[in-house]
């Protein structure tokens, strides 16, 4: 028997331990001193070891123990340059973190840069005392963006989906979590596999596929309010849904008449449009960033690799973009649209792999034997994907830069994750 459960999602209050694994830091960091912030509320510690591993985690930190501070200023008038310098500091952030009445939490941070011997900025954050998690990720991306010029990615979402053994019965449960694996949601858990979990472009929707009907179904689902539908019904199979940019299409895999075509469904009047033609597999789009252009794994060539359908020119052929190896598959998009991230197989190894587009070669990030499904953040400067560790399944990150982490891990086998896109 077929079982499907919808969740709703409902705010986790609690601060959960996490125990972030950071597998290799960037050659070059910034070098950050964050001082003990005041404080008269009791979770201080766990706000800013949230904002420490968040700024970990981009692998473009490295933050001073606190065991190695010369001193502990309480304000920026009380910070000596020279003295920061000995130890090769680049930024130094001091924070205090009150509680509101009991109604909310108030988080004031500063950052002074010690080079220019300036202030670089000045912030107030409010949260809801018990959701102090979603405080740390304001403060940290905060951080992020004043260091570095980039937006942070700490306050954004993750799917993934989790194989499950429970009672001897296989279940698939599609989550959504923090971007650093906390608050852990279930949207929909079933007996039928779950594939392919696809963001909308405002993060407020999820495109997937379902067995539950005995075939592969797209289905797309609200993540608050848990209402889902199909957006196709008919008999032919349909998987790797993705969506474009605006919202208003979805690129699909349409097993129609015994073979895998790329199709773009208009989602407002289901009209659906035929984009590739070939006796091959063609599977696995993504779209550009601006929607002109959508990248697509097929094997016309003898191998899996990736190509390019250019949507403004009209009957325009697919460019192939992949020559090294036999086996490109499963790309998408940097934000920048600078180049593109896939898997690529290189002597038995899966590999997560970049290729700049002014560049002939490709670039290997990550060195273990099985990695799949990566997902690049909204930011463009880090990709998360799944990988295969003694038969379980955890869910990774490496950065351009060649920095790595693993996020923390759970029961069962973690596979397919997917970044949204900013949620402020």
């Amino acid at each position: 028997m077929k079982k499907i459960f919808i969740f709703f999602l409902l705010p986790n209050l609690i601060f959960a331990e996490l125990l972030l694994e950071i597998t290799k830091g960037s050659e070059n960091p910034y070098r950050v001193a964050i001082i003990p912030f005041q404080s008269d509320v009791s979770s201080v510690n766990n706000i800013v070891k949230v904002i420490k591993d968040d700024l970990l985690r981009s692998g473009e930190f490295y933050i001073l123990d606190e065991s190695m501070l010369l001193s502990i200023p309480s304000s920026i008038e009380e910070i000596k340059p020279s003295e920061w310098k000995l130890l090769n500091i680049d930024f130094i952030v001091l924070g205090k973190i009150s509680d509101e009445d009991n109604l909310s939490v108030k988080a004031t941070y500063e950052i002074y840069d010690v080079s220019r011997k300036t202030k670089i900025r000045s912030s107030t954050v409010y949260g809801i005392p018990g959701r102090l998690r979603q405080l740390s990720h304001y403060v940290s991306d905060g951080i992020y963006e004043s260091i570095t010029g980039m937006r942070g990615v700490s306050t954004t979402k993750i799917l993934y989906v989790n194989e499950i053994i429970d009672n001897d019965n296989l279940n698939y449960i599609l989550y959504v979590a923090d971007a650093d694996g906390a608050n852990e949601q279930e949207l929909l858990r079933s007996n039928e596999p779950i594939i392919s979990p696809s963001w909308s472009p405002d993060s407020k929707k999820v495109a997937y596929v379902s067995f539950e009907t005995g075939m592969a179904k797209v289905f797309i689902q609200e993540i608050a309010s848990g209402k889902r539908e199909m957006v196709i019904e008919n008999d032919h199979q349909i998987s790797s849904p993705a969506w474009s940019p605006d919202g208003k299409f979805l690129s699909l895999t349409l097993f129609q008449d015994g073979n895998a075509e790329i199709y773009i469904l208009n989602l407002a009047t289901k009209n659906l449009t035929r984009l590739t033609k070939h006796y091959s597999i063609d599977t696995e789009s993504s779209w550009s960033p601006k929607g002109t252009k959508i990248l697509f794994t097929s094997g016309r060539s003898g191998s899996p690799q990736l190509y390019e359908i250019d949507l403004t020119k009209f009957n325009t052929k697919p460019s192939r973009l992949t020559f090294e190896g036999n086996y490109n598959a499963k790309g998408s998009y940097l934000s920048n649209n600078d180049g593109i991230i896939f898997v690529h197989r290189s002597t038995n190894q899966f590999q997560i792999a970049l290729k700049y587009f002014d560049e002939n070669f490709i670039r290997p990030l990550t060195e273990s034997k099985l990695d799949e499904s990566p997902s690049v953040s909204p930011n463009g400067n880090v990709i998360i994907y799944a990988i295969t560790d003694n038969k379980s399944g955890m869910i990774a990150g490496v950065t351009l830069s060649g920095a790595t982490f693993v996020l923390p891990a759970t029961n069962g086998k973690v596979r397919e994750p997917a970044w949204s896109g900013f949620l402020r």
